[in-house]
């Protein structure tokens, strides 16, 4: 019986500290897409090489596609992880593409960014 509460408490200890970690990504899902916490729709920018940790949107590309920007000691959890920008900066990124908006999006549930120069894209999930 002492076994059983053993692993019990170690699964209990498992599942809040990824719970811990979970709750550091800004993220959330909206209907199919992936939304930051504040409901503004999630990019993607097919230049971004997938899991390289860059980000290659800088100076006028990134007041169009502001970075979702992390915290400088968050971490990552499943698909989401932190990358560092070329300024030092933290952008978020999932399945390692880094997370972008669109400042032309004014309220939640805008997607006029959806394919913009057939190089920008919404995240479907």
């Amino acid at each position: 019986m002492k076994i059983s509460h053993l692993v019990a408490a170690l699964l209990t200890s498992f599942s809040l500290a990824s719970v811990a970690l979970a709750a550091d990504v800004p993220v959330k899902k909206s209907g199919d897409i992936l939304v930051s916490k504040a409901g503004m729709t999630l990019y993607t920018f097919d230049k971004d090489v997938t899991g390289n940790g860059k980000s290659v949107c800088n100076d006028a590309c990134l007041t169009l596609w502001p970075a979702l920007t992390a915290a400088a000691g968050a971490t990552g959890s499943g698909d989401y992880t932190v990358i560092t920008r070329d300024d030092g900066s933290k952008q978020w990124a999932y399945k390692g593409k880094p997370l972008y908006m669109f400042a032309k999006d004014k309220q939640e549930g805008d997607r006029t960014g959806d394919n913009v120069k057939e190089i920008w894209h919404v995240i479907k999930n």
